[in-house]
């Protein structure tokens, strides 16, 4: 049986898209390296990170496998930058597995109050938030911030308020079709 780090590292992660034209890829890896060692020591179930180069810290490569719900049984990945302004600038992340979700476009862009440097909810980013919250707020998306009401991808929303069963059967062929599964 593959465990989640195997088929990171040989199905999910095998390159990291280079960011194109983000300001900012100075920022000393060297501070980061607290950070990553708290991330990766309090990570949720069902995640899992890749350093494409383990002296470049500033990009990474983080995979979600929810355990249950909608989206439990596939594999999704997101491109996590961090730009040179951090920490008094969020982290730069991007979905890059196709995926019906309606805080998820299906270019990968994302709704999460702590990805935005201003958020009308108060919850938006702080110099006070470290990786970690960015880990377990991006895993969130598939479970208890899973927000139907304000959505990004308002098609998916919508279809979810109609046809609770018909977008159950949409998001599992998006998973057969987008994101690597345990075959």
């Amino acid at each position: 049986m593959e465990t989640l780090d195997k088929i990171v590292r040989t199905h999910i992660c095998t390159r990291l898209p280079r960011p194109g034209n983000i300001k900012g890829t100075r920022i000393s890896d060297r501070s980061l390296v607290p950070q990553v060692s708290e991330m990766e020591s309090n990570m949720p179930d069902g995640c899992t990170v890749k350093f494409d180069d383990p002296d470049q810290l500033h990009t990474f490569c983080l995979v979600i496998s929810p355990p249950d719900g909608f989206w439990c049984g596939g594999y999704f990945s997101f491109t996590v930058h961090v730009p040179e302004e951090y920490n008094i600038a969020p982290p730069i992340v991007k979905c890059e597995t196709k995926l019906w979700h309606p805080n998820i476009s299906e270019e990968g862009e994302i709704c999460l109050s702590l990805l935005r440097q201003n958020s009308i909810d108060g919850l938006g980013w702080a110099p006070t938030r470290r990786l970690k919250d960015v880990v377990w707020g991006l895993n969130s998306l598939f479970s208890d911030l899973l927000n139907f009401d304000d959505p990004l991808n308002i098609e998916a929303a919508e279809h979810y308020q109609r046809d609770k069963e018909s977008f159950r059967r949409k998001v599992k062929e998006y998973i057969d079709k987008y994101s690597y599964t345990k075959r």
